[in-house]
């Protein structure tokens, strides 16, 4: 961890999330991932402590705290069980991120209220069958009728599909505009017309439900808009960019612990009369483990410091992102090959850091988009 110096406030939540991790997530991890079950317990119990909604303000049933707080506690969360930092990730980033700037007061003290408090759970649907990194091609269609919309298409790859109340979607209102003519809604998940589809059985963060979202003549109220008609493009790329800070501390947080556990392990594995931990080969391992995921560590503070202070912060957050999933991958491999056999065994948690690391690399922006982000935002400021 950085010396870097926090404040009380976030120090106190980084101790929580800690101790919380250690009692309620860690020891339930490995069977939520086997057995591909939703830790709705524990879920719950995030809400009670206030880190589903962490950066919403209290009068609206959030925390008030800082986005560099909610950061903090997300690596914390991911060390113990990526899926559940998962959940709490899209919650906070995904959802509230977006209602919290752009729906009204009523709305704020109702919905918004709801899912801080964790008493309801949300959903992000920008994804489709053909529609990931290109989003503006999307097919899902929202056609006005008097006093509201009628949403029909498909969403696919959707985090939480499964058990959420609430869903932000995006939808084509015009496609003669493209990405101008994306707007976002908000839809109450038990509205006629929905419907959840297959779940993915997936490689990693197998405890989160990833559903398919069918539409079918769904209709929305008309103030159910998020922003304005033709908005929703912006919305997503300003919501995506907080979410990859979100997604870069998770990474850093699944490095971490396959860094520990690593560390361990050599200390306690003998080898021709000795600790392997005493062999150069694999001390230079673990010092470079240590010091990709200090150097993430940091790009993800910077991003989430730069957010805060309101700082256009687009190239940090996907170098943040870039890098810390990277790093994440490439250490969690390493972290297998030191323990040899036995990491390639489900009796050691590195093989679920393995897995897990992997979607880090893919969602909320693949690798290949965070490259292009950083490359245009680079080329608009050397010239």
């Amino acid at each position: 961890m950085s010396t870097i110096s926090l404040s009380e406030e976030q120090r106190m939540v980084l101790n929580t999330a800690r101790e919380f991790t250690e009692k309620e997530i860690k020891p339930m991890a490995a069977m939520h991932d086997r057995e591909h079950k939703f830790p709705k317990d524990i879920v719950v119990k995030l809400g009670e402590l206030g880190f589903m909604g962490m950066n919403v303000p209290d009068q609206y049933g959030g925390s008030g705290l800082d986005f560099f707080s909610y950061i903090l506690a997300l690596e914390e969360i991911c060390k113990g069980c990526a899926s559940t930092g998962t959940i709490m990730s899209v919650n906070n980033s995904l959802v509230c991120g977006p209602l919290k700037t752009f729906v009204n007061e009523e709305q704020k003290s109702t919905l918004l209220t709801e899912l801080a408090s964790g008493n309801k759970l949300g959903c992000f649907m920008l994804s489709e069958p053909e529609a990931g990194s290109d989003a503006a091609s999307m097919k899902t269609t929202a056609t006005l009728d008097g006093n509201q919309y009628v949403l029909n298409g498909t969403k696919s790859w959707i985090t939480n599909g499964a058990e959420a109340d609430v869903a932000i979607v995006f939808a084509a209102t015009d496609k003669s505009l493209k990405h101008k003519g994306v707007s976002a809604f908000i839809v109450d998940m038990k509205s006629k017309g929905v419907s959840v589809g297959k779940l993915e059985d997936k490689l990693g963060i197998r405890a989160t439900s990833t559903a398919q979202i069918f539409f079918e003549d769904c209709k929305i109220p008309k103030e159910n808009l998020l922003g304005k008609a033709g908005e929703g493009f912006k919305i997503a790329l300003q919501t995506l960019d907080g979410g990859r800070i979100g997604i870069a501390a998770q990474a850093v947080g699944i490095a971490q612990a396959a860094l520990e556990e690593s560390a361990r392990y050599a200390n306690e594995r003998k080898a021709f009369g000795k600790a392997i931990s005493n062999f150069q080969g694999l001390q230079f391992m673990i010092a470079d483990m240590a010091t990709k995921i200090e150097a993430s560590r940091l790009l993800v503070w910077q991003a989430a410091v730069m957010k805060d202070s309101g700082s256009k912060y687009s190239k940090q957050s996907a170098m943040a992102k870039l890098f810390a999933a990277e790093t994440a991958m490439w250490v969690t491999t390493k972290a297998i090959q030191i323990h040899g056999g036995y990491g390639y065994t489900t009796d050691y948690p590195v093989e679920r850091y393995f897995r897990d690391a992997k979607i880090t690399e893919i969602y909320e922006g693949t690798s290949e988009i965070q490259r292009i982000v950083i490359a245009r935002e680079t080329l608009k400021e050397i010239q």
